[in-house]
């Protein structure tokens, strides 16, 4: 499978992650956003960032839910974010959602919180 950024290919699996890393970029994140019917906003793109940061200089590490929600409280400066405020941004799985708009590769770990 492949998505069309530009008309350029970029390879993605069959359940739509990308099959190179070096293939994102912020383009790439609007297209995957855009099919799964989603509008990035500041708060979007912290989490992603976050994610992309997480697996690039941790290690490969993909943070669950209940990690994000923690990350992104610090980073907001918000004592209000939870899971729900997440699954708002992200409703098909925030880690797995955001990671795949993020370039990251499928996260094998079972769910949620």
């Amino acid at each position: 499978m492949a998505i069309n950024v530009n008309g350029k290919d970029v390879e993605t699996t069959n359940s739509g992650f990308l099959v190179n890393i070096e293939d994102w970029n912020e383009e790439v994140a609007e297209v995957i956003a855009r099919e799964e019917d989603i509008e990035l906003s500041d708060k979007h793109w912290d989490v992603i960032r976050y994610l992309r940061d997480e697996f690039i200089n941790n290690n490969g590490n993909q943070p669950n839910t209940r990690n994000m929600v923690k990350a992104m409280a610090k980073a907001w400066n918000e004592k209000k974010v939870d899971a729900k405020f997440l699954y708002e941004l992200f409703p098909g799985n925030p880690s797995k959602q955001a990671g795949r708009i993020g370039g990251l590769p499928e996260s094998r770990r079972k769910g949620g919180y």
